[in-house]
């Protein structure tokens, strides 16, 4: 690796960015809670430097399969820490955007999760959901819930990532890590022979199209917990998405798959917090009877109103959460405000608490 790329990584760490990009004879830039932000004190690459200094990061299997693909993902490691890389060409040069992996997985009390999540560490089998736009911490939120299993409870956690981000060490579990392209060739061959190497629990990195999505639901199926993330908005939308995935012929029998396995859909959003860094903001779907009712019939317009109802599950939708965030000084109410999809509920549940307050 280039020496220069190596310093730059570990200025990142430094500075606490999640992120780094770099593109081209442009500045490298992190990504530090939340904004990007230039590198001050890094040199202006020559002409064509930078496309060296990206390349010096890849091995020769990774240049060649770099080339015919035009994209990659992959991981690196740097010194304790790790990155999760994805390289592309951009105007015909090549770039990469690297997300810092932290070398420890915070626990749940430190990501500030809420205590529903608790309730799945006991589970023996279903189907969690974690949603969300990309960077907005459902990897993190993953790994910490794994590692939370994996402290406490003796089984086989099997994860299936493209690439591996967070290294779990075996503690009370026996872990089983396989990155796509090192390990498996693609996540819908891995999870085929995930059933044949005794797991308790199965992590899918990502459901990326209909034949991963029908297997993580068969895996699910036939006794097991599965956890895995997609990039949607809110519960009621990750219903959609999977669902729409599948062809009209198979889409009842999908829903009805999907009401029997789904456990739970959690949503999330990273927002600045006032005193710095970032805190989640979180929308939690419970698969109660009347939910599973709800998916099999298609009638997911009705899973707001059953979330909004169904508190004493531990459900709540994001605009309950932001407004608490706002409650507790947390976050400020115009930053809840530019996150919402739904700026008239969240001002409504800010009135309901103002005047709960006096």
């Amino acid at each position: 690796m280039n020496i220069k790329i190596e310093n730059l990584l570990k200025l990142a760490l430094v500075n606490k960015a999640s992120d780094v990009h770099l593109s081209g004879t442009i500045l490298p830039k992190f990504r530090i809670n939340g904004e990007l932000v230039s590198v001050g004190n890094f040199e202006l690459p020559e002409k064509n430097e930078m496309a060296t200094m990206i390349l010096s990061i890849l091995n020769q299997e990774q240049r060649d399969k770099f080339v015919v693909e035009k994209d990659l993902d992959f991981s690196v490691t740097v010194g304790e820490a790790r990155f999760r890389a994805n390289i592309f060409y951009s105007n015909g040069s090549p770039a990469m955007v690297l997300r810092v992996i932290p070398f420890e997985i915070p626990d749940m009390e430190t990501l500030s999760l809420p205590p529903v999540l608790n309730t799945f560490l006991k589970l023996k089998q279903g189907f969690i959901l974690v949603t969300g736009p990309t960077g907005q911490g459902k990897s993190t939120t993953v790994a910490s819930i794994l590692n939370e299993i994996n402290k406490n409870v003796g089984g086989h956690i099997v994860t299936v990532e493209d690439p591996i981000e967070y290294v779990i060490k075996p503690l009370k579990s026996l872990i089983t890590q396989r990155e796509l392209g090192t390990d498996a060739k693609s996540f819908d061959r891995a999870l085929r022979s995930v059933l044949r190497q005794d797991p308790n629990v199965v992590f899918v990195g990502e459901m990326r199209d209909l034949e991963t999505i029908q297997l993580a639901l068969t895996v699910a199926e036939t006794g097991h917990l599965v956890f895995s993330t997609l990039h949607t908005n809110s519960a009621a939308q990750t219903i959609d998405r999977i669902v729409d995935v599948f062809p009209e012929n198979s889409k009842a029998q999908i829903r009805t798959q999907l009401s029997t396995v789904l456990t739970a859909v959690v949503s999330q959003r990273l927002l600045p917090s006032v005193d710095g860094g970032r805190v989640p903001a979180m929308e939690v779907l419970v698969a109660n009877n009347a939910v599973k009712n709800i998916i099999r019939e298609g009638k997911t317009f009705m899973i707001d109103n059953i979330i909004q109802t169904g508190g004493d599950l531990g459900m709540f939708s994001m605009e309950m959460y932001l407004a608490n965030l706002i409650k507790q000084g947390k976050v400020l109410e115009e930053v809840a405000m530019s996150y919402t999809l739904k700026p008239v509920e969240l001002q409504n549940y800010l009135r309901s608490v103002r005047l709960k307050n006096g």
